[in-house]
């Protein structure tokens, strides 16, 4: 039984719990210690830091949809307003919701405020013009 918990929260580790999210020139790439995923800027409308109480607001009632408890939270959150949203958290406060065009994301990364400032510029960069 052991065995089988600490392989569930090494399984939980190494493919749910993103490591960092990195800005490139091109998309948001979110590394995991067992896998990558680019998410371009061409496919973000916007993106903005929540707080709790924002988020309630923005989502209404969510359920998790994914892992979730000591490390933070990951995959889906089912929402009553926005329907699923991609999330990946490790704290309570201080949400980056990036608006995307299908489903939105949440996430923590580490300075929330550099981050938004910096894919803010990325997504205009990216943004049709007319």
């Amino acid at each position: 039984m052991t065995v089988f918990i600490v392989g569930t929260f090494a399984w939980t580790w190494v493919r749910f719990r993103p490591t960092t999210f990195v800005l490139g020139s091109n998309a948001m790439e979110v590394i995991w210690p067992a896998k990558r995923r680019q998410v371009t800027y061409a496919s973000m409308r916007s993106v903005r830091i929540a707080t709790s109480r924002e988020l309630k607001d923005l989502v209404g009632f969510g359920m998790r949809v994914g892992a979730g408890g000591l490390w933070g939270a990951f995959g889906w959150l089912w929402t009553t307003k926005r329907g699923i949203v991609q999330m990946y958290i490790s704290r309570l406060d201080r949400f980056v919701w990036i608006e995307r065009d299908d489903r939105p994301w949440l996430i923590t990364p580490e300075r929330p405020d550099d981050f938004v400032a910096e894919l803010t510029q990325h997504i205009g960069a990216w943004a049709p013009q007319g």
